[in-house]
């Protein structure tokens, strides 16, 4: 069993930037591979971001790109979600993923393929 807790949501105006903080725990959380998704309200939950267990290997979404950072602390188990050049389409519930079935090199981009999620961190971008 893996628990994940994210924090650092908050309300910025355009232009902003904001980190988004997430730890797994529990018996297995230091073999998890790790990703960001978002939900807007009326849409379904897509992909921002992933990062390997290993740390090495980290995969974004193209809105992402440039823009986002993934990375992680693995001796704090903590992923980071650094966005800059906030947009107001970024306004959405950020969720955090774990999942330590798939091997340290592995990046998850989908959410059927991750088994433990956080309950989300709400991200307002006004403009």
């Amino acid at each position: 069993q893996v628990q994940v807790v994210e924090s650092g949501g908050g309300s910025v105006r355009a232009g902003d930037s904001l980190r988004l903080s997430c730890t797994a725990s529990g018996r297995t959380a230091t073999n998890c591979a790790m990703g960001w998704f978002r939900q807007a309200p009326g849409k379904e939950r897509e992909f921002v971001a992933a990062i390997s267990w290993s740390g090495g290997n980290t995969y974004y979404a193209d809105s992402a790109k440039g823009r986002f950072t993934i990375s992680r602390e693995k001796a704090k188990n903590t992923v980071y979600l650094q966005m800059n050049s906030l947009k107001p389409e970024d306004t959405a519930i950020y969720y955090c993923a774990a999942d330590p079935r798939w091997g340290v090199t592995v990046v998850i981009a989908t959410v059927e393929q991750y088994q433990y999620w956080g309950q989300g961190t709400q991200v307002t971008v006004s403009s």
